[in-house]
């Protein structure tokens, strides 16, 4: 059988069969001290795709650096068809001061494509999309929600696109999201160059949850298994995600104390109460409603909230039952009490 071919990362050239990390240079600190983007590069022996696994673009998400680091310790990852190109901090500077964005305040997701000769974010995303992405031909990049918000397990993909479509229904979440790739982001710049990409939003920022990092490691191993890395699983013990094309935050209509309703993966009908909002100082209060059947997405966990804040993020789906019945399954897969790697 035909060898791999060798890729070349930063200043070093790997070959087929080897494994090496890789510090691509980014910039120097103050003090003089060298700064670098680490990437775990896997050439397998025999021919196959490029894969690129991407984590903490925001630096204080973490879920996804765990899911890289438990990725690479799983064993027969030396025998895959292909190229794994795993980068567990993107965005260095912000992973290591516990932040979402760089150090003059641009979002390193809002940069890209970038540029050689600009900012800090630019330079970073330059080197990032021309040393991984433009080598690759497919990408799953991890993320949580913000900080005091946390996301259901959900891919967000382009759905339009079959090939990316198919990666997002053998990814193994039970929510799929139709999403629009925002002008500046990753994922556009991979989209622009051809390249089928995934975003998987879990948890929330500067928290690991157990639940989403194993779902997230079993779910970037079936894109291994789908695009040819491992070898092909058959069947499938559970069914197809359930897609939604319409979200949307339902935000609190007065200020005051909140009293959640409901959890993430809850299934509502139109008329539910999320949320009770209370004044801390009278007897006033206002209760927050669902506008629409759907699943909670997405939550604000903050039991504190200004009149206008986005507090429950609902995705719609033809069947809201079987969504809640495939987010129980989900978390009854994952959960570490009962679901050991």
């Amino acid at each position: 059988m035909k060898s791999n071919n060798p890729i070349t990362v930063g200043d070093e050239t790997v070959e087929p069969g080897q494994r090496i990390s890789v510090n691509l240079p980014i910039a120097d600190l103050y003090m003089g001290t060298s700064l670098g983007m680490p990437v775990n590069v896997i050439c397998g022996r025999k021919p196959g795709p490029v894969l690129f696994v991407s984590a903490a673009i925001h630096g204080n998400e973490l879920n996804g650096v765990e899911i890289i680091r438990r990725l690479l310790k799983r064993k027969g990852l030396g025998a895959i068809h292909g190229t794994l190109l795993a980068v567990p901090v993107v965005n260095v500077h912000g992973f290591l001061n516990q932040s979402r964005y760089l150090p003059d305040r641009r979002d390193l997701n809002r940069s890209f494509p970038g540029s050689r000769t600009g900012s800090i974010a630019a330079r970073l995303a330059n080197t990032f999309l021309t040393e991984i992405v433009s080598k690759a031909d497919y990408g799953v990049d991890l993320h949580t929600g913000a900080i005091n918000r946390s996301n259901l397990p959900q891919i967000r993909a382009n759905l339009d696109d079959e090939k990316t479509l198919e990666l997002a229904r053998v990814f193994g979440v039970p929510v799929v999201v139709n999403s629009d790739s925002l002008d500046g982001s990753l994922r556009a710049c991979a989209v622009d160059r051809g390249i089928p990409m995934l975003i998987y939003e879990a948890g929330e920022a500067l928290r690991f949850d157990e639940i989403s990092i194993r779902g997230g490691v079993r779910g970037v191993l079936n894109v291994m298994h789908s695009i040819g890395m491992l070898p092909s699983i058959k069947g499938n013990k559970r069914g197809n995600p359930v897609e939604a094309r319409s979200t949307r935050w339902v935000r609190a209509p007065s200020s005051g104390i909140v009293t959640a309703e409901v959890n993430l993966g809850t299934s509502v009908a139109k008329g539910d109460c999320l949320a009770t909002i209370r004044s801390p100082l009278s007897e006033l209060q206002d209760r927050l409603h669902a506008p629409f059947d759907g699943i909670v997405i997405g939550r604000n966990n903050l039991p504190l909230a200004h009149e206008g804040e986005a507090l429950f993020n609902l995705a719609a789906f033809k069947s809201v039952s079987r969504a809640e019945l495939l987010v129980e399954e989900f978390t009854a897969e994952h959960d570490p009490e009962l679901f050991n790697d």
